[in-house]
């Protein structure tokens, strides 16, 4: 039996290409930015949502706060009594009450009329002269007549540009 001899083989070194590693590289941070891209405009859209939201919540707010005035308005028990009366219908002078558990009337039951009504408002006081004066009257002239060939003319009916003997009424110019 012989023994094996063993020589030292020379390494050969082969290089690998980076080609796999610079690709899987670039699809990582391709993958990164297009997912920043993407979740920066969700975040964008979210946000105009939101704020959209708001200004329909603010403007139902005040619609809400503006409804509920008028509800009071119309429920003030002066503006109904007002419009009561409006249709006709009056406050009786004396009213009578009707027990419920016997049934027995309380007061004396007169029929209501306009004569004899409560009035909900009181009458308006006169107002005192200082607050009541007599009215200013201004006339009013109308525009100044024309003679035949359209110049203005005054309140006898002469010429404006023209005096009493129909010459031409020239006025010195005084210049300083």
């Amino acid at each position: 039996m012989q023994k094996a001899r063993l020589t030292v083989v020379p390494r050969t070194r082969t290089r690998t290409s980076r080609l796999p590693f610079v690709t899987l590289v670039s699809f990582v941070l391709l993958a990164g930015v297009i997912g920043l891209l993407m979740f920066n405009t969700s975040m964008q859209q979210a946000s105009f949502a939101a704020t959209s939201m708001e200004l329909q919540a603010s403007t139902l707010t005040a619609r809400e706060q503006t409804l509920r005035m008028e509800l009071d308005g119309l429920r003030d028990p002066q503006r109904v009594a007002r419009q009561a009366q409006r249709m006709g219908m009056v406050i009786p002078a004396t009213p009578a009450f009707l027990r419920l558990s016997d049934g027995k009337v309380l007061g004396t039951p007169t029929p209501a009329t306009r004569d004899g009504a409560l009035r909900l408002l009181p009458e308006a006081p006169p107002k005192p002269a200082v607050l009541d004066p007599a009215p200013n009257v201004v006339t009013v002239v109308g525009p100044p007549r024309t003679g035949r060939d359209g110049a203005a003319t005054g309140a006898g009916g002469h010429r404006a540009d023209r005096n009493h003997d129909n010459k031409p009424n020239h006025k010195p110019n005084h210049q300083r």
